[in-house]
C-alpha cells in the first residue's frame, strides 16, 4: 500500500489547466507561477502534484520527501525514477541514450496503473 510522509511542499503555484485528475503525477513549470503535467520523458519536473486543482487553483507540489506517485510502468523497490511521457513515474536507466531527469527512487514495488511510494528528490540530474 502506498503511503506519504512529511516532505517539502511548495504551495505558491497555480494550475495552468484542469489538473484534478492528475494528483500524484510529475509536474513542470508552465510559467514562473503556474505548473502543468509533464508531457515528455525529457521534461524537467519540479515535483509531484499533491492535490487536485482545476485551472487557476492552488497547486501543491512536493519537491522533496516521501510521496505517492502514479506508476506508468512496474516499479521495483530501489528503481531510480523519472517522468513518463504523460507525467507518471517510470523506472529510468542511468546512462541510457535518451535524455531523462532523475526525480527520485521507488521505495515500494507495484504494477503500472497503481499508486506507489517514492522518495522524491528533484535534482534534474541527467540519466544519460
Amino acid at each position: 500500500m502506498a503511503y506519504e510522509a512529511v516532505g517539502t511542499d511548495l504551495g505558491f503555484f497555480t494550475a495552468s489547466a484542469d489538473l484534478s485528475a492528475k494528483q500524484y503525477y510529475f509536474v513542470k513549470l508552465a510559467s514562473e507561477s503556474t505548473v502543468t503535467v509533464c508531457a515528455a520523458v525529457t521534461d524537467k519536473p519540479i515535483g509531484v502534484l499533491q492535490n487536485k486543482p482545476t485551472s487557476g487553483e492552488q497547486a501543491i507540489v512536493r519537491c522533496f520527501g516521501i510521496s505517492k506517485v502514479s506508476a506508468d510502468a512496474t516499479l521495483a523497490a530501489g528503481d531510480v525514477i523519472g517522468t513518463s511521457a504523460d507525467g507518471q513515474a517510470q523506472p529510468i536507466t542511468l546512462g541510457s541514450e535518451t535524455t531523462v531527469h532523475v526525480c527520485g527512487q521507488a521505495i515500494g514495488a507495484g504494477a503500472a496503473g497503481t499508486l506507489q511510494t517514492a522518495l522524491i528528490n528533484i535534482t534534474n540530474g541527467r540519466g544519460a
